[in-house]
C-alpha cells in the first residue's frame, strides 16, 4: 500500500487546535459581550478571583455570540456548501443576515450590505464616499476562512483573507490585517508560535502598510499605545497578540483582551481565535462551552451550540 492509498487520518493535536480556533472565537465573543463600550477592568471586576463565567447581560443571554460568530459561521457554510470562495454568495448571505435584523451589526458594515450597490463594489463605495473603513469587523469573522485555508499555505490563506475582508471593508488597512491573523493562526495549527512568525507575517503584507502593522504587532507595544479606538483593525489585532503573549493560558487570554474594555466582544474574538489556534478545544472551559450559542437571522433563526460550532469546524478543514 502506497501512502496515496492509506485513508486520511487526522492529527489530533492539530484538529484540536483547529476545533479551538473556531469554537474560541465565539467564545471569546460571548464572553466580551456584556462588557462592549465598557471602561477597563469590568470583566476583572465582576468576577474576581480570575473564574470569568458566561454571565450574560448588557442584553445578551448567558453564553449568547453575536454578530461576530454570526458572520464567522456565514463565511464556513459559504465555504462548505459552494465547495470553495464563492464571494457572490457569501455577500448574499451577509445582505440577507444584515437585512433581517441582528441584534447587533457594526455601523459600517450594515451600511456597505443594505446600500442596494452589488457585491463588487459595495465597499468600495462606501469607502469613496465616507473615507472611513478600517473597522474591525473583517477581522472577527476570520476565525472559519483562517482555518479553512490553512493547509493551501501561507499565500492563499492571505490572498483569501484580503478578499472576503474586502466585501465590507474598502480601507486596504483592514486587509493586510485580516491576512495578517489568517497567517497567525494558519503557524498556530500547525503547531508554531504566532508571536514568532508575525516577522513573516508582515514580509506578506503590502509595503506601504506594512511600517504601521509592524508597530502596533511588536512585542514592546501595549494597548495603552494605541492612537485609534480598539474598534478600529489596527489596536483589535494588536491588542489580541497583546493578550496572547503576556499571558500563559486560554483563559488568561481571554480575561486581559476583555479587561481592556472598549469593542470587547470583537477584541475577545480576536484573541479567542489566537487562543484557541495556541492552546487548543480542550483548553476552554466547559462552562463556557456549555451554554455557548449562536443564532443565525435571515437563514432559518437556527441556534448553534458547541457541537455544531465543532462540526462545523471539522467540515472546513476535510
Amino acid at each position: 500500500m502506497t501512502s496515496a492509498d492509506r485513508p486520511y487520518a487526522p492529527d489530533p493535536a492539530r484538529t484540536d487546535r483547529v476545533l479551538g480556533a473556531v469554537v474560541g472565537s465565539a467564545a471569546g465573543d460571548a464572553l466580551g459581550a456584556p462588557f462592549e463600550f465598557g471602561p477597563a477592568g469590568a470583566f476583572g471586576a465582576r468576577f474576581p478571583g480570575g473564574a470569568g463565567e458566561m454571565g450574560g447581560g448588557g442584553g445578551w443571554d448567558p453564553g449568547e455570540a453575536t454578530d461576530d460568530t454570526q458572520m464567522a459561521v456565514l463565511v464556513g457554510e459559504s465555504l462548505l456548501e459552494r465547495g470553495g470562495l464563492d464571494l457572490p454568495d457569501l455577500f448574499d448571505r451577509f445582505r440577507r443576515w444584515a437585512a433581517a435584523g441582528p441584534h447587533d451589526i457594526g455601523l459600517q458594515t450594515e451600511q456597505v450590505l443594505l446600500s442596494g450597490e452589488p457585491w463588487d463594489r459595495a465597499a468600495s463605495v462606501h469607502f469613496r464616499r465616507s473615507g472611513r473603513a478600517a473597522g474591525n469587523g473583517s477581522l472577527m469573522r476570520a476565525a472559519t476562512p483562517a482555518v479553512h485555508f490553512a493547509a493551501s499555505g501561507r499565500a492563499a490563506t492571505m490572498s483569501a483573507a484580503r478578499r472576503i475582508a474586502a466585501l465590507t471593508h474598502g480601507d486596504p488597512a483592514a486587509w493586510e490585517g485580516t491576512a495578517v491573523l489568517h497567517e497567525l493562526i494558519r503557524v498556530a495549527l500547525d503547531g508554531g508560535d504566532p508571536v514568532a512568525a508575525v516577522p513573516g507575517a508582515l514580509d506578506g503584507v503590502r509595503e506601504d502598510r506594512r511600517a504601521r502593522w509592524a508597530t502596533v504587532l511588536d512585542p514592546g507595544w501595549h494597548p495603552d499605545d494605541a492612537t485609534e479606538f480598539n474598534g478600529a483593525v489596527w489596536p483589535c489585532l494588536g491588542s489580541a497578540l497583546w493578550a496572547l503573549r503576556t499571558t500563559r493560558s486560554f483563559e488568561a487570554s481571554l480575561t486581559a483582551a476583555i479587561d481592556l474594555g472598549g469593542d470587547t466582544d470583537t477584541v475577545a474574538a480576536v484573541t479567542g481565535a489566537l487562543a484557541g489556534a495556541v492552546y487548543g478545544f480542550t483548553a476552554i472551559p466547559r462552562r463556557w462551552t456549555d451554554v455557548l450559542h449562536v443564532t443565525l437571522p435571515g437563514h432559518g433563526d437556527r441556534v448553534l451550540r458547541t457541537p455544531e460550532l465543532v462540526r462545523l469546524a471539522e467540515r472546513l478543514t476535510i
